[in-house]
């Protein structure tokens, strides 16, 4: 478990406009700082989804935590973890890309920015690649975690929430199949821009890699997986995947290990 200083690295993100301070982690036993009066400082505050700036709020209140807002998606873009325009409104970009971030750092995806998501922000865990002898430049996707992400020079520049293959029986459209993400070693092949019409529905910049199975935007994401076999990701994160996976790129399918929980030590009485 991560243990900073929360105060500290809280102040880092919203009174920094363009890096987000580090923090080093507290020493163990250290009290935390309290004021004059004996009290300890507030805790980081919770961002929801929907939330946004009101005019002459001041930081922190719950009517308008818009610097937050700003802040959090500037330390998310700078993570590689695409949230959009720094606007101070919890949208939909800052959703999915919390999403893929908690994921990326061992938590459950929600819609919030709450106490270990911050902390996390200040502290991030090192993206480890599904493939630990790829090519530098490759696309991996984690069926388990739902996480796709683009290396260049094997350091991650992008990391998506995605949503692949249901992996039920389905009859659409006249059309009936198993809608799974196989696994496997794939290359990058035809990339269409804009718009394009499958048989089972619309693609956004899809970028094809087993046949006929593409990671695509999608106006439909959800935090589990739901496609016919595409990997379908976030539309703000569709351009950007299009201009970095070239034909020929490597592509990458796993479902990864659960990660291995460490039982938490027994308080000392």
């Amino acid at each position: 478990m991560r243990t900073i200083n929360h105060c500290f690295g809280i102040a880092a993100l919203i009174t920094v406009s363009t890096m987000i301070l580090a923090t080093g982690p507290a020493r163990a036993g250290a009290v935390p700082p309290r004021d004059s009066r004996g009290v300890p400082p507030p805790g980081p505050p919770v961002l929801r989804f929907g939330d946004r700036a009101g005019p002459g709020k001041e930081v922190g209140d719950r009517a308008g935590p818009g610097r937050e807002i700003v802040a959090v998606k500037k330390r998310l873009n700078e993570l590689g973890f695409n949230a959009g325009p720094p606007t101070p409104v919890y949208d939909s970009g800052m959703r999915t890309a919390v999403w893929a971030f908690q994921k990326a750092n061992g938590m459950r995806p929600v819609d919030r920015v709450d106490t270990p998501t911050w902390e996390a922000l200040v502290r991030p865990a090192r993206i480890r690649p599904l493939v630990l002898d790829g090519e530098p430049s490759r696309v991996e996707i984690d069926l388990r975690r739902q996480l796709l992400t683009v290396w260049r020079h094997d350091r991650p520049v992008l990391v998506s929430h995605v949503s692949t293959g249901a992996e039920r029986s389905y009859c659409e459209r006249g059309h009936c199949g198993f809608a799974d993400t196989p696994t496997g070693d794939f290359r990058v092949g035809k990339r269409v821009r804009g718009w394009s019409m499958g048989y089972l529905g619309a693609m956004y910049y899809p970028v094809y890699f087993n046949g006929g199975i593409a990671i695509h935007g999608s106006t439909l994401v959800p935090r589990y997986p739901a496609s016919h076999g595409c990997a379908r990701i976030p539309l703000h994160n569709a351009v950007p995947l299009f201009r970095l996976a070239q034909p020929g790129e490597p592509v990458h399918v796993r479902r990864s290990a659960p990660e291995r929980r460490t039982a938490e030590p027994a308080p000392r009485r």
